[in-house]
């Protein structure tokens, strides 16, 4: 299969509308083309005409694992240790069981403020259920490091923020955790399909991750998990779901955990999201992720500078550093839920997180050059010119 060069064959896959320019991939990925026809197909051929067979004969109860050993390649994964399906908090939350429970005689999670409140929530919510005297324990991102200590049962922790793309160092971090016994989870919902992520190399013990950002695979697009196979046959399974049970088929009344990362499946297969997630994998199997990564990295450096130029009452938050960023730009602005409902209303989708934050995504598959700067153009125009302070545009949406 002959590689695609990123941007200029890339974005001719995917469905964008004319005039648009399209900076929250890092929120809800561009609509893949082949989408459609695959999820059609699925509908049509699979279930249509092979209704319950199809389990079967079109291999549904197997796409968890095989899916998973695509989305594997992306994040530098061992073969067999990524199981699909579910939502990310779901995936959270059997990780972060498990490595409680490797881990009994401690009882601190390490996480930090910039996590996503979603996964923290999880874990407060484990913590609860548990009633075991755990504790969640919150530090600043950059003091994570030196919080790092015997006592500590977990760090739990996403790779990148979500409100600034402040980019921890997992190989660093994973090595200290590893040398002081402490389980490491890793959020990689940020990272995923936008950065290389080097799992077994960094010897991270469970991650997770979501598949509708950067992969493009569609909202409710299923999350992943994975156990690095020296856990896979005794992590413990907090959901015992029916999948993953040892013999499914069986109906047997006792619980019986299935062996390796099979275990972690829970409910019955999205099938049709799933289909739409392997189209999108079509694309990633012909792209080089390092050319992905060069390719934003270029893309956020032209971004930063020409709104700095043009815009100086927008504070940059990202870090400026390569190493230390993901895939998005994000700059605080007092009226910047206001101006970004301006952008929309002009062609330029980002989005806004609180307080204060709007964040470009970088998604090189469809962004190009031209697109940054006439971005910034409008930017120029939205804060410089004062369009935000319009009334309709200070109304606040359900979703933001």
């Amino acid at each position: 299969m002959s590689r695609l060069c990123v941007y200029v064959d890339t974005k001719a896959l995917f469905h964008l509308p004319e005039g648009m320019i399209y900076l929250d991939g890092n929120s809800l990925g561009a609509l893949p083309l082949g989408v459609a026809e695959r999820v059609n197909r699925v509908i049509t051929t699979e279930w249509g005409d092979e209704l319950i067979r199809a389990w079967n004969s079109a291999g549904w109860y197997a796409q968890p694992r095989h899916v998973g050993d695509r989305i594997a390649r992306l994040i530098g994964a061992e073969a067999g240790s990524v199981m699909v399906g579910d939502t990310l908090s779901l995936k959270v939350y059997q990780a972060l069981a498990a490595a409680l429970d490797m881990n009994a005689s401690r009882k601190v999670v390490l996480s930090d403020t910039g996590n996503f409140p979603t996964d923290l929530y999880m874990a407060e919510g484990l913590i609860a259920t548990l009633g075991r005297g755990h504790q969640l324990r919150l530090v600043a991102p950059e003091e994570i490091e030196a919080s790092l200590s015997e006592e500590v049962a977990v760090l739990y922790i996403t790779e990148v923020d979500y409100r600034t793309g402040r980019r921890h160092d997992m190989a660093k971090l994973t090595a200290k955790a590893r040398a002081l016994d402490i389980v490491t989870v890793w959020d990689l919902a940020h990272s995923a399909g936008a950065l290389p992520v080097d799992l077994a190399g960094c010897g991270v013990d469970f991650a997770a991750g979501c598949t509708y950002k950067y992969i493009n695979a569609g909202p409710g697009a299923p999350a992943f998990l994975y156990v690095a196979p020296r856990h896979a046959d005794g992590a413990r399974a907090a959901l015992s779901g029916w999948m993953g049970h040892a013999k499914p088929f069986a109906f047997e009344l006792g619980y019986a955990a299935a062996g390796g990362v099979e275990r972690m499946r829970v409910g019955t297969p999205p099938v049709l999201a799933m289909a739409a997630l392997e189209a999108s994998l079509d694309i990633w199997d012909r792209v080089d992720i390092k050319e992905i990564r060069a390719r934003s990295l270029a893309l956020g450096d032209l971004l930063i500078a020409e709104v700095e130029r043009r815009c100086p009452s927008l504070k940059l938050v990202t870090p400026r550093a390569h190493e230390h960023r993901g895939s998005q730009v994000s700059f605080a602005f007092a009226g910047g839920y206001a101006a970004m409902q301006a952008l929309i209303a002009r062609g330029v989708i980002g989005d806004f997180r609180a307080p204060d934050i709007m964040r470009f995504g970088i998604t090189p598959l469809y962004i190009g050059e031209s697109e940054i700067v006439r971005a910034a153009e409008i930017i120029e125009e939205v804060i410089a010119g004062g369009l935000w302070r319009r009334p309709e545009y200070q109304v606040v949406n359900a979703v933001t």
